[in-house]
């Protein structure tokens, strides 16, 4: 079975550089030009189920990636942005620069991240993204064929790192721009990486915080 993992289109605070986490923020303009070119690349693929963020930036990217196709849309909380609490809204440069800031080490050093108050740790999005995948993914083996997965940057990479073995401190290594999708393939209950943040539009935008 072939899964393809898609982070949402551009939305006003990708492109502001603000923390977006859980709040509920649409695309703009251009990432729905994103999607739309995306989607043309994809007509030909036949999704047999869909799956998305229940936050309005990954639906409409699902809806807009399905087009005209009959595929049911399941929304599921476990697959929102991690929640940053109080930070929500706050610029990433910020939080990068100054060793103080509440989020300096969930860019700069994750192994050592501690979340703030009202906010996630990556092992608590690791685990609902883990239970996703069990619950919802591994039983449509042999019965699906292609799935579609619209959801969040930081969330992706808790499954493509997961899957891949990456250690925490190298949380960010993967560049995954808006409207990447990540190509995994489900056999015999085994989850691989076929390919990595795939683009079917022009220059990548936002890959990395």
């Amino acid at each position: 079975m072939d899964i393809y993992l898609f982070r949402h289109g551009e939305t006003d605070w990708n492109k502001e550089r603000r923390l977006q986490g859980q709040s509920d923020i649409p695309l703009n303009a251009f990432g729905r030009e994103l999607a739309i070119k995306t989607a043309a690349a994809l007509e030909t693929i036949p999704f047999d189920r869909a799956f998305s963020s229940p936050l309005d930036r990954a639906v409409e990217t699902a809806r807009i990636l399905l087009g005209t196709r009959s595929t049911s849309l399941t929304t599921d909380h476990r697959l929102m942005e991690i929640n940053f609490g109080d930070c929500e809204g706050r610029g990433f440069d910020e939080a990068k620069q100054d060793p103080a800031h509440p989020l300096h080490n969930f860019f700069c050093r994750p192994q050592s991240y501690i979340p703030p108050a009202g906010a996630e740790s990556f092992p608590t999005v690791m685990a609902r993204a883990s239970a996703f995948l069990q619950e919802q993914i591994l039983p449509l083996e042999g019965t699906c064929n292609t799935l579609l997965i619209v959801a969040h940057g930081a969330f992706n990479r808790c499954i493509l790192n997961t899957i891949a073995h990456v250690p925490l401190e190298q949380f960010w290594q993967i560049d995954l721009p808006n409207c990447a999708a990540s190509i995994l393939s489900l056999e015999k209950g085994q989850f691989t990486i076929v390919e990595k943040a795939k683009v079917y539009y022009g220059i990548p935008v936002n890959g990395r915080p």
